[in-house]
């Protein structure tokens, strides 16, 4: 059988698109489902864009069409950030599909999800439980290296259960000569408590012919540079941090640059809540769902609210707009706490739960 790749020019490859700043290293928003929507980019771009976007996963199968919400990311976007497609699927025929469509629209390129952790994802064999079956990801990207104009990338994790296939996955990375290589640092079944794993990001740094973006749990501008400078990562990709804290993508550009950090306060925060309210709420939304999604970003917010984990705790327990921001308001505004400095960095002891907001969760 004659592979794809014997009629890649290689030539034609592409570098990635430049940073913002001159001179600067690159920050990504992580792509994360019913999360990464035009609404959040929005919000986020309010605050500081980061130098790449990426969209949710567009789900392909074989009656799966390209999502225009999802595909509104790309058409909309307000900024002149580049904006990468990412697909979530394991069928051939229909990821080649899907591609040939998507090549109509200005997307900066198309990202293969292969690091989705949720168990109803990963037991359909795509996301993260495509890492079991690295053959298989050979020959999707050996397709989509012939079928993608524009940039190929990839976002994985280190492994399904263990790394086992770690440099098989690295030397596929380097056969179908993937542009950009964005790596969390743990594996599919360590979720998003276990430890990361920065030596996997050092090693596929020395291993792949690309760039490669860190991610997994860079927190803040500090951790930022510092896990920047470890591992030797090309640059950084926010996913849960920059739902907490909008303004990192900005931090990290200042820390950069040496100047000083800009600090959000609790009224900023509250400004953050009120705006994504705003920029959430559909007009056919009912109140309640509304509300619920809200909790979801709010999970994370309130890692940075207070150390006694109280605003999570009231929060949760709002069942209408009314009552959410009540609670908002009391916990950044009242009682003196509207100037107040928001938390660099989570509080100790607290826990994000999002998922526990809707029957369906979050895939973070």
């Amino acid at each position: 059988m004659i592979s794809c790749l014997e009629s890649f020019d290689s030539s034609s490859l592409k570098s990635i698109p430049p940073s913002l700043v001159d001179g600067q290293w690159p920050t990504a928003l992580a792509p994360m489902q019913d999360v990464t929507s035009l609404p959040f980019m929005k919000v986020i771009a309010k605050r500081g864009a980061p130098d790449f976007f990426f969209t949710e996963f567009f789900r392909v199968h074989a009656n799966s069409r390209i999502d225009p919400e999802i595909l509104s990311a790309v058409t909309e976007n307000p900024t002149d950030r580049p904006v990468f497609a990412q697909l979530i699927g394991e069928n051939i025929s229909d990821l080649r599909r899907t591609v040939k469509d998507l090549m109509a629209y200005p997307v900066a390129g198309i990202d293969l999800n292969l690091g989705c952790p949720a168990p109803r994802v990963f037991r359909k064999n795509v996301g993260g439980g495509l890492l079991r079956v690295p053959g298989r990801v050979s020959e999707i990207l050996d397709m989509l290296r012939v079928e993608v104009d524009s940039l190929l990338t990839v976002k994985m994790r280190i492994g399904f259960e263990d790394d086992r296939f770690f440099e098989e996955l690295l030397n596929s990375i380097n056969k179908y000569e993937v542009n950009l290589l964005s790596l969390h640092a743990r594996t599919v079944l360590g979720g998003y408590r276990s430890d990361p794993s920065y030596s996997h990001v050092s090693k596929a740094r020395e291993f792949v012919n690309c760039p490669v973006l860190l991610n997994g749990n860079v927190s803040s501008s500090k951790s930022a540079l510092f896990l920047k400078e470890q591992t030797g990562a090309h640059g950084v990709m926010v996913g849960r941090s920059a739902i907490r804290n909008p303004w990192i993508f900005r931090q990290i550009r200042e820390a950069q640059s040496g100047v000083s950090i800009f600090r959000p306060t609790m009224k900023d925060v509250y400004q953050y809540i009120i705006d994504l309210y705003e920029a959430l709420n559909k007009p056919a939304l009912d109140e309640k769902k509304c509300v619920a999604r809200m909790k979801k970003f709010l999970n994370f917010v309130g890692l940075s609210v207070d150390s006694d984990g109280g605003f999570l705790h009231e929060m949760r327990r709002s069942q209408n707009k009314t009552e959410l921001l009540k609670v908002c308001s009391t916990y950044l505004i009242d009682h003196g706490n509207a100037e107040k400095c928001f938390s660099d960095e989570p509080f100790d002891g607290l826990v994000a739960r999002p998922s526990s907001e809707s029957k369906e969760g979050c895939h973070l």
